[in-house]
């Protein structure tokens, strides 16, 4: 079975768009989806290739409880991995734009949508209120403030994993089941 793919995309990839993923593994993986869904992350500028996740970050997601790893090397989006994946998921609106300027042209490709549109609270928000705002330029509340906005959009983003996969909730919570049809 090929994985479904999924990649978060930020500005530069050292803030935002891997911490949405190391969120996204770790939710993936709770919900019994981890061997199903590859998770990666990437940025729309090259500024930042080769760098590290912000230590910033690192040490928000490490208070929080999440593993940090330290084999992340920031990476600019191409329109290969538009192609290559089934949901891009974009951190603001102008990362959105950007992401589907590469996406083909023959519709073949990963579906963008905003990352925080899968939050219940954003339900009905145009697209350019669902932004999380770039951390990278404020304190440690920033970073507090990012991964919450990230956390309460992570399990609607399963849930539509789990959908397009064509799995549910079995009854009492007992893990994923094929949908019969």
């Amino acid at each position: 079975m090929t994985p479904y793919r999924v990649m978060t995309v930020c500005t530069g990839n050292i803030c935002r768009s891997p911490m949405a993923e190391i969120v996204l593994r770790d939710r993936l993986e709770a919900a019994g989806l981890g061997q199903a869904v590859v998770v990666d992350s990437s940025g729309v500028s090259d500024e930042e290739h080769g760098n590290p996740v912000d230590p910033r970050a690192r040490a928000v997601l490490a208070e929080h409880g999440y593993p940090t790893g330290d084999g992340h090397r920031a990476r600019q989006v191409t329109s290969a991995d538009v192609r290559g994946h089934d949901l891009v998921l974009a951190m603001t609106a102008r990362h959105a734009r950007a992401l589907r300027a590469l996406a083909p042209a023959d519709g073949d490709g990963a579906v963008v949508r905003m990352y925080r549109s899968f939050d219940p609270a954003a339900d009905g928000l145009p697209e350019q209120r669902l932004d999380i705002a770039d951390p990278w330029y404020g304190g440690p509340e920033d970073f507090e403030v990012c991964l919450a906005e990230i956390e309460a959009a992570a399990d609607g983003v399963v849930a539509f994993v789990r959908g397009r996969l064509g799995l549910a909730d079995r009854p009492g919570g007992r893990g994923p089941t094929t949908v019969e049809r």
